[in-house]
């Protein structure tokens, strides 16, 4: 006869399951393991936007020299006139022997490269080098090389746009082991005191430019090279 104790204590309680230790126990790791690709995602991200607050800042303090010091040659960069002009002015004023303008494009000729840039016909002829080859910065910095070795150049004026010459003096800088680099930058829209937060089209150009800017950084660990087609290993030595 059952007891009246007994029918009191389990009348109306439900069965309760128990979970063996060991499943509390991957559970457990399993949230560890979460919270630790949490925390390292959201420091990953901590860095890339401090990383691109620098860029950004630093970039936009750069200015163009008043009076840069007079080197062996100059290296222009094509990707706007302003870019031209500066290097024409820079050579007629005797900063430089010779000027390279690298990554012009194939069907532009010497003729309306030379009216373009506005520059003396008589000096254009005698001491501006025409690269057609360069696709990209990477090539620019290949061709260039080659140019300044050719010449045996000691000290060299680059001159590109100033959110432009990070990735320009890291890609220059990897190939002419004999050369000096100066830097020109041509500043076309004035982003100091954080003016680049302001203009979107500022912004959207600084945030392009430091994504390419880690890739190059990342070139020297993994020797990849962008092609047409997506992106593929470098060849060893290049």
């Amino acid at each position: 006869m059952m007891d009246a104790r007994d029918s009191i204590d389990t009348a109306g309680r439900m069965p309760v399951l128990v979970m063996p230790a060991h499943g509390f126990g991957k559970l457990g790791r399993l949230s560890s393991v979460i919270r630790v690709c949490a925390f390292s995602l959201l420091g990953l991200m901590a860095v890339f936007v401090g990383g691109f607050a620098l860029f950004a800042n630093t970039v936009s303090h750069l200015t163009t020299p008043a009076n840069p010091a007079k080197a062996d040659a100059i290296i222009v960069l094509t990707g706007g006139q302003s870019r031209l002009d500066a290097a024409m002015g820079l050579l007629a004023s005797g900063k430089g022997e010779r000027l390279l303008i690298s990554g012009v494009h194939p069907s532009a000729s010497r003729r309306q490269l030379q009216a373009a840039t506005g520059g003396d016909k008589k000096l254009f002829s005698c001491c501006v080098d025409i690269d057609r080859a360069a696709l990209d910065t990477i090539g620019n910095a290949e061709e260039s090389a080659k140019w300044v070795e050719d010449h045996a150049y000691g000290t060299v004026i680059l001159v590109t746009n100033n959110y432009h010459m990070p990735r320009s003096l890291l890609e220059m800088g990897r190939l002419l082991h004999n050369a000096k680099l100066e830097p020109y930058p041509v500043v076309n829209a004035n982003l100091d005191n954080g003016g680049w937060l302001t203009k979107p089209r500022a912004l959207r150009v600084l945030f392009t430019e430091y994504n390419k800017y880690l890739l190059a950084l990342a070139r020297g660990i993994v020797p990849f090279k962008p092609t047409p087609d997506g992106i593929a290993l470098a060849e060893a030595g290049n």
